[in-house]
């Protein structure tokens, strides 16, 4: 955001870096008005800054800045402000539909008599293609390329239409496919620490580096001392077009760290103990914040991984402080000098500056932990935060096997064509993925290493077992290369498949056909062990059960080993050449190996070299041509792209939603619901709902592609809300899948049948569930799919944060119950109609009586918190949506 120029609180000042000058609004002078601020938390500075650098007297008030000074004394306040990050981040699979929904508020702004030029970017935003490429290719030197062939193939609409959207509109620059995952780019190269810009009166203003992404991990760049986290792509669209995030000033959790780690330990045993550790904590909605003496020992690609999983433990920012670490980094990755001299300078002059002379911030709550306490771990099978020692996986998993799968020891079957036979708690995937873990050189280093000593032994990976190498990052090649562990890698079936998400997101590909069919047809177990952050169910592969989150390291442990029923530690891996047995530790580099490594061939020059010519792309890029003008045209009959409903009808005048009467549960869920459950991103089966309509469109089924990649068209995403394969409907008795119950005649159908049958019915619709719902991605399709279907509201037992603000942002009431209510307690069943009124006059957060009238019984009332938190998300609300909101301020 391009600041104001007005002279805020006095504060306004200049600092001189070398021979170049900079406007900023100093901290320091703050404190003469707001008093000592000195131990906020780093995080709670950034927000101030932000505050002091918009302050209006209308959206930003003398108050709100008084009042976040206030926060040090009880260390918690409840007042909303409204925050302006710098700039926006995205990716394709949230991309393409937010693209989708600009081109489509130009066509309503012609509608409405406004300028469609109005709709553009205030803001830089960047959108990285990387969520597309699959594994369809593997273990085989051409993977990498016939995995680019396919995607193209696949995308060539969606890649289109965004080549055509950074034409259209100004402040958007599109990162082409292949590049890497949006995340490392950001991390590598998009982010300053500092970002400058012209004010008003062609001043350079400096301030910090922030951001909002249409991503969940937007979060990793937190490790490098720039503040972001992830919106679902309806509140960045907002945010690019100038409107400020609403938001409640955060507790802030501050995180401990001490010691360092062991010997033969990976930053991924350190994440996954923290994540396990905050969950455990509850740190939704609020800042995490790590300091102490700790920090001196982590490498900025360490802080990057654990920052990174911040939606995993449900934190809405894990903030590192900019220090020597950061600068260290930011000389590595090729930044300019005077760009590092600046974050260096801005740091030091506003207090940002992470110092281990001087006091502690104060935080809301702390919790500790000692680095040197930490062991080898995984997480599984389903939930990132369920930590499992390495030491106990094969007993974890005989006891999941036995009380949730309800399997016991069974023999193996044997794989039709092939000369082995497959069981459950077989590895078939084995997969280094994910913006997490493949561009931290410690452990790509350290999966070479492994792959290098097991070459050296003669072992080989397990041949059910699909492979694959995906890093986040171009240099991540470069540097495998240089080493010579490329070669090695590739010698175990880990060839390069792409650069981007993969089987993290989903696009793993499918098995070898008589893989997939003796997982099928004998109801097993598979197992997947992926570098990743997610492990939800139904996400990685249809034809995985179980899926285990790994250090790069593991997952190629894994693949050797071919299964997770037998002890790791203690049991061989396999048999070398010679006949005796390999066990883990004989093939487990040490730290002085890695980092040798890293210091010869990981340097500044591939950074650079790299990131050189970013925007340009490879020569099938280049080789798309772009249609339309000012305006979409859009193409007649395209199953990828059309133009959503939400504008339709649309006049200056909103209208208030109104008060739900006799409302029909849609599904009754329990908790940790994930918005894969909701809007899954994955496989589309052929006789699903989605399924049914691209045949019926003439898509074969070898063209379905994903439903990720099919997010710019509404008719496929709400067909396909709650159609995740293990979604379960507790309106049913055991049956798995997006299915319900139809009220007026009992039959059980698809979700999304019945929830057409409801709108022929006028029938509204609610959906109530337990804790944590809509956990993980930010995907705004879980909200955009759930009120295409005519839900108008769900009441849960707690919301993730993200996904509460998407719903609200869709004009659907998010409802809590009460502490110790639940659906359970209630006695709710589905089988019910529900009333809600008093709509109109609602209040954020306010309590709110629901009126349940039973099939069977007498009617009834129990009270639920209004989840709407804010007076701005009640506008959106009140407006039908965000979208709307902005769009009549425009258009006016």
């Amino acid at each position: 955001m391009i600041p104001t120029g007005q002279d805020s609180l006095s504060t306004r000042s200049t600092l001189t870096v070398g021979a170049k000058s900079y406007a900023y609004y100093s901290l320091e002078k703050a404190a003469q008005s707001l008093g000592d601020i000195s131990r906020l938390p780093f995080s709670m500075k950034v927000l101030l800054e932000n505050l002091l650098r918009f302050e209006d007297g209308d959206t930003v008030t003398k108050t709100d800045l008084e009042a976040l000074a206030e926060w040090i004394k009880e260390r918690r306040i409840n007042r909303e402000i409204q925050y302006r990050p710098a700039r926006v981040l995205m990716q394709d699979f949230t991309g393409v539909p937010a693209v989708v929904d600009l081109a489509a508020m130009r066509d309503a702004m012609k509608q409405l008599g406004g300028d469609p030029q109005k709709i553009n970017p205030l803001v830089p935003v960047h959108l990285v293609i990387d969520h597309s490429v699959m594994v369809d290719e593997f273990g085989t030197p051409k993977a990498f390329e016939r995995n680019v062939e396919y995607e193209y193939e696949r995308n060539a609409e969606r890649y289109e239409f965004l080549k055509w959207g950074a034409e259209a509109f100004d402040n958007f620059k599109v990162v082409p496919p292949g590049t890497g995952i949006c995340h490392q780019v950001n991390l590598e190269y998009i982010a300053q620490c500092v970002w400058t810009s012209a004010d008003q009166n062609g001043e350079t203003v400096a301030y910090p580096d922030t951001l909002v992404g249409t991503d969940s991990h937007t979060t990793m760049v937190n490790g490098l001392g720039v503040l972001g986290w992830g919106v679902g792509g309806i509140e960045a669209e907002a945010a690019m077009l100038g409107q400020p995030v609403s938001m409640l000033v955060p507790e802030v959790v501050g995180f401990r760290l001490s010691g360092e780690l062991k010997e033969g330990i990976t930053a991924t045993d350190l994440v996954l103990t923290v994540t396990q550790m905050l969950r455990a904590k509850g740190v939704v909605g609020r800042f995490v914040e790590f300091y102490g003496p700790g920090l001196d020992n982590l490498p900025l690609a360490d802080r990057a991984t654990i920052a990174n999983m911040a939606p995993e433990y449900g934190a809405t920012c894990g903030f590192f402080p900019i220090d020597e670490r950061t600068i260290d980094y930011l000389k590595l990755t090729g930044r300019e000098d005077e760009r590092i001299e600046l974050v260096r300078a801005y740091a030091q002059a506003q207090g940002m500056w992470r110092d281990a002379s001087a006091p502690e911030p104060v935080f809301t709550d702390t919790l500790e932990l000692d680095m040197a306490t930490i062991e080898p771990s995984l997480a599984g099978p389903k939930r990132p935060q369920d930590r499992v020692l390495l030491s106990d996986l094969d007993d974890q998993f005989n006891a999941e096997l036995e009380t949730t799968y309800h399997k016991s020891a069974d023999p193996r079957v044997p794989v039709e064509g092939m000369d082995h036979d497959l069981g459950n708690g077989d590895v078939v995937i084995a997969a280094i993925t994910s913006c997490t873990n493949t561009s931290n050189p410690s452990v790509l280093i350290g999966a070479g290493l492994i792959a290098r000593k097991a070459r050296e032994k003669g072992l080989q990976v397990k041949p059910w077992v699909k492979t694959s190498l995906a890093p986040g990052s171009q240099v991540v090649t470069d540097y495998l290369t240089e080493s010579g562990l490329s070669e090695d890698l590739n010698a175990l079936g880990f060839d390069l498949v792409g650069y981007g998400c993969t089987t993290c997101i989903g696009n793993s590909g499918p098995l070898p056909e008589p893989i997939s069919k003796a997982v099928n047809e004998n109801d097993l177990v598979a197992v997947s062990v992926l570098s990743g952050n997610r492990n939800f169910e139904g996400r990685v592969s249809p034809d995985c059960r179980a899926n285990y989150l790994a250090s790069p390291p593991l997952v190629v442990a894994y693949a050797l080993k071919g299964t997770v029923r037998s002890d790791m530690v203690n049991e061989p891996i396999g048999t070398a050449t010679n006949g005796e047995p390999v066990f883990l530790k004989d093939i487990w580099p040490s730290n002085a190996e890695i980092r040798a490594l890293i210091d010869a061939h990981v340097h500044s020059q591939m950074f650079r070299s790299r990131y050189a010519d970013v925007y340009r792309g490879d020569e099938r890029w280049q080789a798309i041509e772009v249609t339309g003008g000012e305006t979409y045209a859009w193409p007649a009959g395209s199953t990828y792209i059309q133009n959503p409903p939400y504008f339709t009808g649309m006049t200056m005048e909103a209208v208030a939603p109104g008060d739900i009467d006799r409302a029909r549960p849609l599904a009754v869920f329990g908790d940790s619901i994930t918005t894969d459950h909701i809007s899954p991103a994955g496989a589309i089966k052929p006789d699903s709902p989605a399924g049914r309509y691209l045949l019926d469109h003439q898509v074969s089924r070898g063209q379905f592609n994903s439903y990720g990649s099919r997010r710019g068209n509404h008719q496929v995403m709400m067909r396909g809300t709650f159609a995740n394969i293990r979604i379960r409907n507790r309106m049913l008795d055991d049956v798995e899948g997006g299915f319900t119950r139809y009220a007026p005649t009992c039959e059980t159908m698809p979700i999304y049948d019945a929830a057409m049958h409801y709108k022929q019915d006028n029938r509204p619709l609610v959906v109530i569930a337990g804790k944590e719902y809509g956990t993980g991605s930010s995907r705004d399709w879980a909200a955009k799919g759930t009120v295409l279907l005519g839900v108008r509201a769900v009441i849960a037992e707690s919301f993730e944060r993200i996904h509460r603000s998407n719903l609200v942002g869709m004009g659907v009431l998010p409802l809590q119950f009460r502490d110790g209510e639940s659906a359970e307690t209630l006695g709710l069943t589905g089988h019910e109609k529900y009333s809600i009124g008093g709509i109109a006059e609602l209040q954020p957060r306010q309590d709110i009586e629901v009126r349940v009238t039973p099939d069977e019984g007498d009617e009834f009332t129990f009270t639920a918190r209004c989840r709407i938190d804010t007076y701005n998300e009640l506008e959106y609300f009140k407006a039908g949506g965000i979208l709307q909101y902005v769009l009549r301020r425009l258009a006016s």
